[in-house]
């Protein structure tokens, strides 16, 4: 029996995902089983040859490993369900985050995990709201597509907006998706225990 919980973590180009998952893989090591070897292990979602973040995320300390050759919701999903597999069998680790592209849909991702390995998985979604009305109507259907069936909402950048800015951001994601759980951060602070609670599903004291 596997042992592992998956989060899914998706944005459009330049949420800030990385910066995010940095803190989170922060908080999940925190709480994880002091017996458990590999306790985080991050799979990145890289388009192209070169990596341009996995560097900087080994530098914190975790388990990084790379699916190259575009979406994984898509051209390659074979390949992350091999991956995914390989990392369970020699990683068994407590917690799997998954960092998409910019041009990915989560929710496909989800499904092809779960009917490939019949594992349950999480989707967060990071949203920039300091470009969210340049984006909301060219790139609607990309965004539509990432934040529908989405478990949580991360409002990244709360600091370069107004409160009426993040009210039609807010606005916006719930007409989309009712159910998510909506939180503003900004990640270049720190973000609280709750918030990562919340994205991770995890209910009561830790």
């Amino acid at each position: 029996m596997v042992c592992m919980s998956i989060i899914i973590l998706g944005g459009f180009l330049g949420s800030g995902k990385t910066t995010s998952l940095m803190q989170f893989a922060r908080y999940l090591t925190s709480i994880s089983e002091e017996s458990r070897k590999n306790k985080v292990v991050i799979l990145e979602n890289e388009v192209g040859e070169i990596g341009i973040d996995d560097q900087y995320l080994r530098g914190g300390g975790y388990t990084v490993d790379t699916l190259f050759a575009g979406c994984a919701c898509c051209t390659v999903s074979g390949e992350l369900v091999t991956a995914l597999a390989k990392i369970i069998k020699e990683m068994d680790p407590q917690w799997l985050v998954i960092e998409t592209t910019g041009i990915a849909y989560p929710r496909a991702m989800r499904d092809n995990i779960q009917q490939s390995l019949k594992l349950d998985s999480r989707i967060c979604i990071l949203t920039d709201a300091s470009r969210w009305r340049r984006l909301r109507v060219p790139m609607d259907s990309l965004l539509r597509g990432q934040i529908e069936d989405s478990d949580a909402v991360l409002i990244n950048k709360t600091d370069l907006v107004t409160e009426d800015v993040l009210q039609s951001v807010e606005q916006d994601i719930l007409d989309i998706e009712p159910n998510a759980k909506i939180t503003r951060i900004s990640a270049l602070t720190e973000i609280s225990a709750d918030v990562w609670r919340s994205v991770a599903g995890i209910s009561g004291d830790v």
